[in-house]
């Protein structure tokens, strides 16, 4: 027994060993994703099997109260026939019900469905009914207590409603629910679904593993290893495998080229030994478009990548001259040195075009010959192709990178300046009280001022996700900070600025100062795209709960709406992009596209997102709610 174990495992490890790394990754993966899945899926049915249990009891006292509501009366009255049809009626058109008892103040059953039987007297034994209360059963109060318990058709659901007429204790209502069939049936179908799609999944995958070992990765490895004996020189090397299909058709030719290697190993060792020095520069280049060229500028070999910057898919360029199939724009910049190159007037040259066609980019071209076995003679020329258009556009991105950051100081800088300016020409017609508030505004603009450089320099880390302090924050402080910033500049513009405020608005989960930083970029947008005259009302407030949603948390929105120039609609999905401006369609207004990508990017690190709504000629709103401090 034991050597059979043993055989076994060595067979299972012999068969694992036969799969590759890919193979054995997906494998896991695929396990990962089937548990994974599976712990779901039951997750899933016991929630559900929970809610049906919490709806059973929901379900069970609603309908013991309004029993009880019309059973009490006739109850107080003794009337003991119209408690029975009623009853019985209530029972007949309601198969949730199970059972339904009723007991007097000492327990004694005197009334029940189905199962009522009156008690037996003799003169020598009386037999009758009592009900079993729970033991923390509450007694007189009114009320119901609900229990579950299991049976062979479920979970019953048992209510205990006492019934009390003017505060006096008349006995209990109890009554059996019997369990929700359909949710019953649904979860038991989920988890034999769940359980037949797991053993599915592995027996593919297994069938798909066996396939793999018999079928690819045995000839994969016999090509390896006859690759490998004819790179060593051994042209002799064969694979005798019998497979069609595609590895058939490799196989077969990896014999006919050894054959070929074979008979003209001796007679063509010199174009041999040229040929690898071609493959050898195209292979160090690969990573990139290469096309290997001969000094008649006919095109040899071409690479995938070369092939896509070009547009030569589905071309056969192999053999036609590189000067007829380039772009215009390439053709016009190379074809001199080309020529230079193939005379040896020159080893190498490069080039940096901006291609139009079929997509706008960048590409840098280097030229360099490539010479015979004695580095004599030039054999060829290896073009090869990099696309660098990402690169161009970062390095514009960086040549923009202090206009982006006056951008963002020119808001703090003006207000200081107004107000230090205010106070050396008014500061005698100005109370202490004013020249004080103006100071203190100018030391909160000399902080923000420091904050706002580190935050734009800081960009990229706020996108990769720089960690911030969050705490609860004052929007109305806030604000109303955000409003005094920028009162002069919309008094100079002849701007209403609004101020509406709920009333004990509470706080905030977020960044005082990220916050700052997006309501100034919201107003200061709004007053540089609003007209004298207009106005730029910031409005926060507490959202009401949506109706029939339980897991939505209380929420404060804050908006910012003018009465501006307004948005284009096909302008409104790309003006939250880094150096995106809608004026640059206008040329009318300053500005670096930064401030918005800034205001989405805190916004979103709490927890939002930012919306907005536009009309041109109209004004624009902008808006995002904000969680609740706990």
């Amino acid at each position: 027994m034991l050597a059979l174990l043993k055989t076994i495992r060595e067979a299972i490890a012999n068969w694992w060993s036969d799969f590759t790394l890919q193979t054995k990754l997906l494998a896991v993966a695929t396990l990962v994703v089937s548990l994974v899945m599976s712990g779901l899926t039951f997750w899933a049915v016991n929630t559900i099997q929970q809610d049906a249990r919490l709806n059973d009891t929901r379900f069970g006292r609603d309908l013991g109260l309004l029993l009880a509501a019309n059973v009490t009366p006739l109850i107080a009255e003794n009337n003991l026939t119209e408690i029975a049809q009623f009853s019985q009626r209530f029972y007949s058109s309601t198969s949730s019900v199970r059972y339904m008892l009723y007991a007097d103040e000492g327990g004694k059953i005197f009334f029940g469905i189905p199962f009522w039987e009156p008690e037996v007297e003799n003169s020598l034994l009386t037999i009758e009914r009592r009900i079993q209360l729970p033991e923390d059963y509450p007694g007189n109060d009114d009320k119901p207590m609900v229990r579950q318990h299991n049976t062979p058709d479920g979970i019953v659901t048992d209510v205990f409603v006492p019934l009390i007429v003017d505060k006096k204790y008349l006995g209990v209502l109890a009554i059996g629910i019997n369990p929700n069939q359909t949710a019953v049936i649904s979860t038991n179908f989920t988890r034999d679904v769940t359980i037949a799609v797991f053993i599915t999944i592995w027996v593919m995958v297994i069938l798909a593993g066996v396939i793999n070992a018999l079928t690819i990765t045995k000839p994969i490895k016999e090509l390896l290893v006859g690759v490998k004996q004819i790179a060593t020189g051994n042209f002799k090397q064969r694979i005798d495998l019998p497979l069609g299909g595609e590895l058939g058709e490799l196989i077969l030719s990896f014999n006919d080229m050894a054959e070929r290697l074979e008979r003209y190993e001796e007679q063509n060792i010199e174009e041999l030994t040229a040929e690898k020095a071609k493959l050898e520069t195209l292979v160090s280049t690969i990573a990139d478009g290469a096309v290997l060229i001969d000094n008649n500028m006919q095109v040899i070999l071409v690479n995938p990548t070369a092939r896509r910057i070009f547009a030569w898919e589905g071309n056969d360029v192999v053999g036609s001259n590189v000067l007829h199939q380039l772009p215009p724009a390439i053709q016009m910049e190379i074809t001199r040195p080309l020529y230079e190159m193939a005379a040896g007037e020159c080893d190498s040259a490069e080039f940096r075009i901006h291609l139009n066609q079929p997509t706008k980019r960048t590409i840098r071209i280097l030229l360099t010959t490539v010479l015979n076995l004695q580095r004599e003679s030039i054999k060829g020329i290896a073009i090869t192709v990099q696309d660098i258009t990402r690169e161009v556009e970062l390095n514009e991105a960086k040549s923009q990178f202090i206009s982006n950051v006056s951008h963002e100081l020119r808001t703090p800088l003006f207000n200081i300046k107004s107000f230090i300016e205010t106070l050396h020409d008014y500061g005698e017609d100005l109370s202490v009280e004013q020249r004080q508030d103006f100071l203190k505004t100018v030391n909160h603009e000399t902080d923000r001022l420091t904050r706002l450089v580190n935050d734009v320099l800081d960009l990229s880390k706020l996108e990769s996700g720089r960690s911030y302090n969050f705490d609860g924050v004052d929007l109305a402080q806030a604000i109303e900070q955000t409003l005094r910033t920028y009162q002069l500049n919309a008094k100079d513009k002849g701007i209403e600025l609004i101020q509406e405020v709920a009333p004990n608005l509470p706080l905030v989960m977020g960044n005082y100062d990220l916050l700052l930083q997006v309501l100034a970029n919201l107003v200061g947008n709004a007053l540089k795209f609003t007209k004298a005259g207009g106005q730029v009302a910031l409005r926060a407030y507490q959202l009401d709960p949506k109706p029939h949603s339980q897991n939505q948390s209380p929420r404060v929105r804050v908006e910012v709406a003018d009465t501006g120039i307004g948005i284009a609609s096909e302008d409104q999905q790309a003006i939250f992009d880094r150096f995106f401006r809608v004026e640059n369609r206008v040329h009318t207004l300053e500005g670096t596209g930064l401030g918005l990508s800034i205001v989405r990017n805190i916004v979103e690190r709490h927890g939002s997102k930012v919306h907005l709504v536009s009309e041109v000629g109209v004004g624009t709103t902008f808006w995002f709610d904000l969680a609740l401090f706990d």
